[in-house]
């Protein structure tokens, strides 16, 4: 089995994801077993002025020495549970340490083929606004659709103000679903939970949307990779073309 390294880059998502991965070796390998990980965190305070600013760049170089330092620890490969953080991978610069898998397509890749074909987005509004899941979901000619300003703003601010410090409010997952049912009144046929806390708030069972939780599907998708079901990823940073997203599992 394949030594996962994960790249963390807020600490309840990072965490969740490890979980996750950790427990699909329990169902798929028997108790306390699961493939080997690593998990590197680097105080989400380093790259906070990089968001804040527009400097993607200098998030890029902390998120690369945690790459490094991934490598250094004896990964084969690595997953970014943290969508946005893909912002800053995508720049161009010298390859990563290791080659990753690509968030935005394994998210993508799952909503063509359960035949979804408008899918609402759920992230910070650095995601909300830019032109990852656009793009990633273009790349399968299926639409993205962001909630509304006030909606995108309840929904960052629920992200940055509680869910990253791990607090998680019945009220908080009460606005959470009327945002979802306006995405559903918009003809969307899903919604993508694509910052890493959010499945912590917002669940399959209360949303009024199938949902494409992209912390289980990164956890999923890297577990996958560790037992050789699915190809080792190429992915080193940068640029992520069509020919990548059309074959990205």
């Amino acid at each position: 089995m394949r030594h996962l390294g994960i790249l963390g880059h807020s600490m309840e998502g990072a965490a969740l994801c490890f979980r996750t991965f950790c427990r699909f070796g329990f169902q798929r390998l028997g108790e306390h077993q699961h493939p080997e990980v690593t998990l590197d965190l680097i105080p989400l305070a380093r790259s906070m002025p990089g968001w804040d600013t527009g400097d993607h760049a200098a998030v890029r170089r902390v998120l690369a020495r945690s790459v490094a330092r991934l490598a250094g620890a004896g990964a084969e490969f690595f997953v970014c549970p943290d969508n946005t953080a893909h912002m800053a991978l995508e720049l161009p610069g010298e390859p990563l340490a290791l080659p990753g898998l690509h968030l935005p397509d394994v998210v993508a890749a799952r909503a063509a083929r359960d035949g979804r074909r408008r899918v609402g987005v759920l992230g910070t509004r650095y995601l909300m606004e830019g032109r990852l899941y656009p793009e990633a979901l273009g790349r399968r000619d299926i639409e993205a659709l962001v909630p509304e300003a006030e909606d995108r703003d309840l929904v960052h601010r629920t992200i940055f103000h509680e869910l990253l410090n791990g607090e998680v409010r019945a009220d908080s997952r009460r606005a959470f679903v009327e945002v979802v049912e306006r995405l559903a009144a918009r003809g969307c046929d899903a919604v993508a939970l694509v910052c890493t806390e959010i499945p912590l708030l917002l669940t399959a069972e209360v949303s009024p949307l199938p949902v494409l939780d992209s912390t289980r599907l990164a956890a999923e998708a890297a577990f996958a990779v560790c037992l050789g079901e699915e190809p080792a990823p190429r992915w080193r940073g940068g640029a992520v073309g069509a020919a990548h997203g059309a074959s990205a599992k």
